[in-house]
């Protein structure tokens, strides 16, 4: 990949800078800005070693990267399905993940933090303070440098599961096997094929009751006068309790069935307040598939906004938490499971999950966004939707899940789902055009418009009535066994890229392994280079 070429003849000497170029330089740049922030930071630390210094500030670029690579990563869960439907443009995206991504860190990021994601070991088997710090210098340089490989082959991956991969990698490698909780690594890998089926059952669950009460009726914008007040007074319950939970967890924290209660009556309250109104504007819509999609405009864009900064709030644990062990070992000499937060490394976090949005995000967000199925407006608000809620479910029953995995599940599910309808259409459209076998297609073609628009009971009794009238036989089918299998590939391959979904679906498998062995390498490393 050049970084520069030089431009046509009658400008020598010029270089046309390209746009990889520019986000290498700013990137560089910010990272410059790091290590100066964070010498400043250290002179107030009392009787602070040369090695000391060293360690803390490379921790403190390494967490900078670390941040980066979450934002560029992690950040498209959330914006992808809203930019794929055309609910936002991807600037517009991305300025607002930017700016809620780091409100979220820095207001809800939490005083104390976690320093060893989900308990993944034991501390006690850490013998010295010094010891557990490089421990956590490698999982920290171990998780980003995985972000980043998965980045740039275009794969979304759990930072959470990046991080505990990394911790686990390093702390085999410092205190042994018996370090870890493999109760804890059990439930991860259990939550690897939960979760994403929750999200996509949940979803496909959602798409298919607007589609049934909606798009499948003759007039969709009186039914979507009637069904989306509903519909949105659900989402607000789910991210009212969503954001209790997850997004301020660190500020007010609820137990699960107390947040759900709070957030019914938000439910309830949007529902009264915004029914008359979301009415009157689907009557003034197209009826049309376009027209209804309209009325899940501002929903996205809030359930956007929201998931940044619930994820800000959360995830900036990732990168923090471990350099906030780093810096407790180093001031206090002590190892700590948890461990105070200056406001220092949160402001280092948010800021490198927003620069890392904004320079490496897009390429995530188009992935999840545009390249897995087709995405609009209403898919996009059953992928919110479902994230959500399955993130609730999963806090009632105490199971660890990645909002990675949760959501593109859900673009799965939704996926999946198109293709069951598309292919179960095309044989609705089989049995209609065998039982006009013999007649004009002018009036085959006019009784499949017929059908396309009536509901779903009058669309019974045509195919009822076609089955009557043309007993099916192996002679009289229309299309050949041959034949259908080709028409279902060929939804198959428009619907959902298959290639897509085994690259994803094989970073997911491997990134807790593959984290593991590269961060008990680095330790290794650095432990032999610093002895």
């Amino acid at each position: 990949m050049a970084f520069g070429t030089e431009t046509p003849k009658g400008s020598k000497g010029t270089l046309v800078w390209s746009p990889e170029y520019l986000r290498l330089t700013a990137a560089l740049v910010f990272m410059i800005g790091v290590f100066v922030y964070a010498l400043l930071q250290t002179r107030g630390i009392p009787a602070l070693t040369p090695q000391g210094l060293l360690l803390l500030v490379s921790s403190a670029i390494v967490g900078a990267y670390m941040a980066m690579n979450i934002g560029a990563n992690d950040v498209a869960n959330n914006l992808g399905p809203a930019v794929g439907s055309g609910a936002i443009t991807l600037g517009g995206a991305i300025a607002i993940a930017a700016v809620f991504e780091a409100m979220g860190a820095i207001v809800a990021g939490g005083n104390v933090v976690g320093t060893i994601k989900g308990g993944i070991i034991d501390p006690d088997g850490v013998a010295q303070a010094s010891d557990f710090a490089w421990l956590m210098f490698s999982a920290l340089l171990a998780g980003a440098l995985w972000l980043n490989l998965a980045t740039a082959l275009g794969a979304p991956v759990s930072t959470t599961h990046s991080i505990i991969g990394a911790v686990m990698g390093a702390g085999i490698a410092a205190g042994g096997w018996g370090l870890v909780n493999w109760g804890t690594i059990g439930q991860i890998v259990a939550s690897w094929v939960i979760s994403p089926l929750m999200g996509g059952v949940i979803a496909a669950g959602f798409l298919y009751v607007i589609k049934r009460n909606i798009t499948y009726r003759g007039e969709m914008h009186e039914a979507a006068g009637r069904v989306v007040p509903w519909l949105v007074a659900i989402m607000a319950w789910a991210f009212a309790t969503f954001m209790l939970i997850k997004g301020l967890g660190d500020i007010y924290r609820l137990p699960v069935d107390r947040a759900a209660l709070v957030g019914l009556g938000f439910g309830i309250l949007v529902f009264l307040l915004l029914r008359g109104i979301i009415h009157r504007h689907a009557l003034q819509m197209t009826n049309s598939k376009e027209g209804v999609n309209e009325l899940f405009t501002l929903p996205l864009i809030f359930a956007a906004a929201l998931l940044s900064f619930a994820h800000g709030a959360n995830d900036v644990a990732n990168a923090v938490g471990p350099l906030a062990a780093i810096y407790e070992a180093i001031q206090s000499g002590e190892i700590a499971s948890r461990a105070p937060t200056p406001m220092w490394i949160l402001v280092l976090g948010a800021l490198g999950l927003a620069v890392g949005l904004a320079l490496y995000g897009s390429k995530l967000i188009r992935t999840v966004g545009k390249e897995i199925t087709e995405i609009d407006r209403m898919r996009a608000f059953s992928i919110a939707i479902a994230a959500a809620i399955t993130v609730i479910i999963a806090a009632q029953l105490g199971m660890p899940v990645s909002t990675t995995h949760v959501t593109i599940g859900a673009l799965f599910g939704v996926g999946f789902l198109r293709e069951y309808l598309k292919m179960n259409y095309a044989k609705m459209e089989e049995t209609i055009i065998a039982g006009h076998e013999g007649e004009e297609r002018a009036k085959v073609e006019e009784y499949l418009r017929r059908f396309e628009a009536a509901p779903v009971t009058e669309k019974r009794l045509m195919l009822a009535e076609m089955k009557q009238r043309h007993k099916e036989s192996a002679e009289s089918s229309l299309f050949a066994k041959k034949e259908r299998k080709a028409m279902r590939k060929a939804y198959e391959s428009q619907l959902v890229k298959r290639s897509l979904v085994v690259r994803i679906v094989a970073a997911w498998i491997i990134t807790v392994p593959a984290t593991a062995l590269l961060a008990a390498g680095l330790f290794k490393l650095v432990i032999l280079l610093a002895g």
